[in-house]
This record gives C-alpha cells, structure tokens and sequence, in this order.
C-alpha cells in the first residue's frame, strides 16, 4: 500500500531535519532530502536531475544567491570598518531602552522584504547582546523574530500583494485588518525572552556624555539606508520600464542587488579600504557555504514543485471532509513549515482555499480566510528548518536549531490561537 502524500513529505522532512542534527552540511542535507523526495514521489533520476538543473538556473535563484551574498559582504565590511560599534554607541545615546534597541534594529531592516536580511541585522544585534550578556542561542530567536514582525500585512512583500491580487481583495482594506497582529507579534515575541539580563555592561559614563544628536547616527546609518531607499526605488523603476519583458520578474531582485553594491562601495571608499582588505572580504568561506545552501533551499523547493507533492497533499485533506476554517489553518501551515518560503503556500494553497470559499457560497467572508490562511501559513514559514533567515540566523550565531525553536513554540502557538479567535470575530460582524 501507498502511503500518503503528507506522510512522505514529512519522512522526507524528518530525514532532512536528521541530516542537520548530525551536523551535515546545509547544503548537503537539503540536496540529500531533494533526491529522496523525488523517489519518494516516482519521479525518474533523469527527471530529477532536471529539475535541480532547472530550479539552480532560473534567474531567481541566481539573484537570490547574490543578494544574500552582498548582504554578507555589506554586513562584513561593517564590521571590519568598526562602522557597527560607532552606530550603537550613537544608537545607545538616543534610545535607553536596551530592549527597544535590541529589537529595533531587526524590527526596521524587517520593512525591506529582504531575502536573508536576518544576517543584515545580525552583527548588530551580536554586539549589543554582548553588552547585555545575553546568550547567543537568545539573541539569534531576537534577531530572528523581530525581523519577521511585519510580514503579515507590511504591503511590500509579496506574499501580501499575492494574496490580495489572487482574492481580488482591496489592499488597504486587508492591511488595516492585518495590523493588529503585528502588536501580537511582538508582544508574544516579548514573552519568551522576558528573563533576560536586560543591563547594559557597556560604559555608562562614556554613553551618558556623548551628544545625543541624530547626524552621526543618519551618517553611520546610510549604507542601510541606501540599500532600502535605493532598493525600493530601484526595483519600482526597472518594473515599470520593463513591465512587458522578461527582466519585469526579477526587477526588485535586480533593484536591490544595484543598490547593495552601491553600498558596498560607499562603505568601501569611506573607510579606505585596501584592494587587499577589500578581497579578504570577498574570499570569506561563509560566502560559498551560504550561496550552497540557498541552492539546496531552491532545489528542494522545485523538486517539491515537480513531484506534485503539494497538491496531493491538498487533495488529501479535501477528501477527508474537514471544514473549510480547518483547511485553511492546516494547509498553509504544512507547506509553510514544509517550504519555509510564504510565496510558496500562498501560491499553492491559496486558490483551493478561494475556490472552495466561492462553492461554499461564503466569498463574502473571503477576507477573514485570506487573513486566516496568511497567519496559520506564516506561522509554520517562521518554524520552518528550512525558512532561509532562521538558518543564516543560527549559522552567524553559531547555535543550533532546537536551542532556538524553543523560544518559538510560544509566539507562534499565540499567533495561530489569536488568528483564529480574530478570525471568528471578523465573520461575526461580515
């Protein structure tokens, strides 16, 4: 007999998440799990092969791989610069809260839908949990969560103008009634972490003195700026001069990629940076380890495509009669934790969850499943082995999975339980 479709991808998961507890590579553990699962789903080696080839050759597997590795590049000439330290005693002298400026910078480099911008914010979030004398298990989860408080509603990020376009639902209308997670959010996000030893070490006396003015802090915060500023308008530009070609796909990647190398550069030139220091950057094996591993994520992510294995595993649940608020809390959430990517239940779950609201009769009430469905379906992206920040996060860190998923289990436990209370508050009253 067969096995079903969702109990093949989660062998498939648990192998995977085998691999990495027996410290494998990332890269070599998603690439292991891709050439199981493909097996496992019937498909030929051959069929296999050309789906890896296939998901590593498309241009937006390529600009990913680019973009993560400029971040790293941009995060480590920072660093090298001393660049990070002058900005947090700026930072410290403007904002006293050790737990606000903690969680800010994550929290602000989280409004640019980013790919890996958990490692953007890392280094910084590195040293001021230095003065704090938190453990890095801890302050990966901040760096990791904090990032994330944004994406339910922020109407940048894709999965939001998706899920809007695919329901025909007004923008505005489902940002305002998406706001109120994000103070979930954080507030559940808080809880975790509340024990920690939130004094600063760091010299008073020198903090204390220092002038409390916002140039030096706009100037040290520029290259940051640049990248979102620059990125943003970038990307809207390229998009509207090349709607109708096929560089329309990949504009925001290649908008932000241009102005991740701008600043590079500027950094670069206004620390006086030797071709020498300039090329240590560059020859840094973190670079080829992280751009493998956001192979493996990729590939896995077509094979996954390719074997069907996402549609089976929606056909399944259609066939045992659970009610359609179930679906909806079960389906997004599987391939959310299964993809680790919110485009990818969006796209795949969303219009069975549409189609099956319209022949329910219940479109009018679309709002609140599409409200639902984004919840429940980012809750499992942010557990996810696979999501791409959680993992950057934990490698920079240097911690492992399960000291990190333990300050997750509430927060996302929160989000599902207060999505789904809001859900039936919203039906009540539409």
């Amino acid at each position: 007999m067969t096995p079903p479709a969702t109990v093949k991808v989660l062998l498939i998961f648990a192998l995977i998440l085998v691999l990495i507890r027996k410290n494998l590579s990332l890269g070599n553990a998603f690439f292991i799990g891709s050439t199981a699962l493909g097996f496992f789903f019937g498909m030929p080696p051959l069929k296999i092969g050309a789906s890896m080839w296939h998901s590593l050759t498309q241009p937006k597997t390529m600009s990913l791989a680019l973009i993560v590795s400029l971040i790293l590049v941009l995060s480590h000439s920072m660093e090298e610069a001393g660049q990070l330290e002058k900005m947090l005693a700026s930072f410290n002298g403007l904002i006293k809260s050790s737990k606000l400026r903690l969680a800010l910078f994550p929290a602000l480099i989280g409004l640019l839908p980013m790919p890996g911008g958990a490692i953007f914010s890392a280094p910084m979030v590195k040293q001021m949990g230095k003065n704090l004398d938190i453990r890095p298990e801890r302050l990966s989860y901040i760096n990791y969560w904090f990032r994330h408080i944004w994406e339910y509603w922020w109407p940048l990020y894709p999965g939001v103008l998706l899920t809007t376009t695919l329901a025909d639902l007004n923008i505005w209308l489902f940002v305002a009634f998406l706001f109120p997670i994000t103070t979930v959010a954080v507030v559940a996000g808080y809880y975790p972490i509340r024990d920690c030893n939130w004094n600063d070490r760091s010299n008073m006396t020198d903090r204390t003195s220092s002038k409390t003015s916002w140039k030096p802090l706009v100037r040290l915060l520029l290259p940051i700026v640049i990248v979102i500023a620059g990125g943003l308008g970038l990307g809207f530009v390229l998009g509207y001069f090349f709607k109708n070609s096929a560089m329309s796909k990949i504009s925001k990647e290649t908008g932000l990629i241009m102005a991740l190398i701008f600043s590079i550069f500027w950094v670069w030139h206004e620390n006086k940076f030797s071709i020498q220091e300039r090329i240590s950057i560059l020859k840094r094996k973190q670079l080829i380890s992280m751009t493998y591993m956001i192979a493996g994520i990729l590939i896995f992510k077509g094979v996954l495509e390719d074997s069907h294995s996402i549609s089976s595993i929606g056909q399944e649940l259609l066939h045992l009669n659970i009610p359609l608020a179930s679906i909806t809390v079960l389906l997004p959430f599987l391939v959310g934790m299964i993809a680790g990517i919110t485009i990818a239940f969006v796209g795949t779950t969303f219009p069975i969850i549409i189609s099956l609201a319209h022949s329910f009769g219940i479109q009018h009430n679309l709002i609140a499943y599409m409200m639902l469905g984004l919840v429940s379906g980012f809750a499992g992206v942010l557990l996810s082995p696979l999501h791409l920040c959680l993992l950057l996060s934990n490698e920079y860190f240097n911690v492992r999975l399960g000291n990190v998923y333990k300050f997750l289990i509430f927060p996302c436990v929160t989000l599902l339980v207060t999505s789904i209370s809001y859900f039936y508050l919203i039906s009540y009253f539409t």
